[in-house]
């Protein structure tokens, strides 16, 4: 495999830069700080048109449903170079591939091209407060009533939902199957009555986490369902096969530039941090242990990209992918614990100071990406669950 990008590449990743310098300005900056969490202003909105009319949103998705059909390298490029910049242009998390491998015509011409305009958002409803990391385990009811399905129950973490235009929604629908089977996903509009979301406010709300955090939001939510009836249409993929259609999503929403910057972008700010500051009139960039920690932690970001890598080959390949993406959903976020716990070290104790205070590092930005590091180790499937996967299914031993 070639490590490398072809000059075709080099000259996007220019085309992407050349971009963000003239159009995500300093007015645009501030309206996606303030305007709220997934919130677009006019300036936002505006960006997001003028990208999608350039392609650069959804490249390797089919034609017919406003992709490019190019190649996935390519839009790991664009990716990374607009999460760079604080815009998410990765393709609608989760939802967005399961559409396209379970979803109906009809479907797929629905959310799929406002997916990439960003006319569509969803809402990831899955966990419970009885079934985080055991997903299996989900109580949410959706029963059957003609060509309807009435659903209730609860989910939380559903960090979008307060913005989001749909909520992609596991629910159980054969309570006396297997925990794996019996269960269905479905795509239903947020404005459906019955539906009601209410704030949960995290860690990172008072004081509030500096832009550019990792894992910085201020606000997820709980979300409720009454007798929320929906039409069999709204279910996506086979009744009782909503195990697989999600699992097969969260699988391939874990590969791409976003999930690897999330891992690295704490490296690279601590580096730079260091190359140009001083702490207490002394350099750390000279302090030989506080740089041969830093080369470890370099040599770990190296080895997320290698996977996320990996794991894009295969998908370009269409080879099976099954168990690469846990395994980067063990690597990449026990790697970014690790650089947490390494900047406090190297900073000392101003680096826990929190956003608003006068002696803060960087405006707090050290010590709220603490706050938020462990939550990468449960987001989209906690590292036990995922060493799970790797051993049955990468290395083919049974179950515990």
């Amino acid at each position: 495999m070639d490590f490398g990008y072809s000059p075709e590449q080099e000259a996007l990743r220019d085309d992407v830069r050349q971009f963000i310098d003239e159009y995500v300005n300093e007015e645009v900056r501030d309206e996606i700080e303030n305007w709220g969490e997934g919130g677009r202003g006019p300036l936002v909105r505006e960006l997001y048109k003028i990208i999608a009319e350039k392609g650069w949103v959804g490249i390797t998705w089919p034609k017919e449903y406003g992709g490019q059909e190019g190649d996935r390298l390519d839009q790991y490029i664009v990716e990374e170079e607009f999460s760079r910049a604080g815009i998410s242009v990765g393709g609608a998390g989760s939802g967005a591939p399961a559409i396209l491998a379970a979803g109906t015509d009809e479907q797929k011409r629905e959310f799929l091209p406002g997916l990439l305009k960003g006319e569509i958002t969803l809402a990831l409803g899955f966990t419970e407060p009885q079934a985080g990391a055991d997903l299996a385990g989900l109580q949410c009811r959706a029963v059957k009533d003609g060509d309807d399905y009435v659903i209730n129950g609860q989910k939380m973490y559903t960090s979008s939902a307060h913005y989001a235009s749909h909520i992609y929604l596991m629910a159980r629908t054969d309570p006396d199957a297997p925990r794996h089977r019996g269960i269905s996903i479905f795509l239903i509009p947020m404005d459906t009555p019955g539906i009601t979301v209410r704030p949960l406010w995290t860690i990172q709300s008072d004081p509030p986490a500096p832009h550019k955090t990792t894992y910085g939001q201020h606000r997820t939510n709980e979300t409720f369902f009454e007798d929320v009836r929906v039409p069999r249409s709204c279910m996506l993929g086979e009744e009782n096969q909503g195990w697989y259609v999600g699992a097969m999503g969260l699988n391939l929403d874990r590969v791409g530039a976003s999930r690897y910057l999330i891992s690295v972008r704490r490296d690279e700010d601590i580096i730079n941090y260091i190359k140009e500051n001083d702490l207490d009139g002394a350099s750390p960039a000279q302090d030989p242990a506080v740089r041969d920690k830093l080369a470890e932690l370099w040599i770990e970001a190296q080895v997320c990209r290698l996977m996320t890598m990996r794991s894009m080959s295969l998908v370009n390949r269409d080879v099976d992918f099954t168990y690469e993406g846990a395994a980067e959903k063990v690597w990449a976020p026990e790697h970014g614990v690790r650089t947490t716990e390494t900047i406090t070290q190297i900073l000392g104790p101003f680096a826990q100071l929190l956003h608003g205070s006068d002696e803060a590092i960087e405006d707090g930005l050290y010590a709220h990406n603490v706050m938020g590091a462990f939550q990468s180790g449960i987001n989209h499937g906690s590292v036990q669950v995922m060493r799970d996967q790797v051993a049955r299914r990468g290395l083919g031993m049974p179950r515990g």
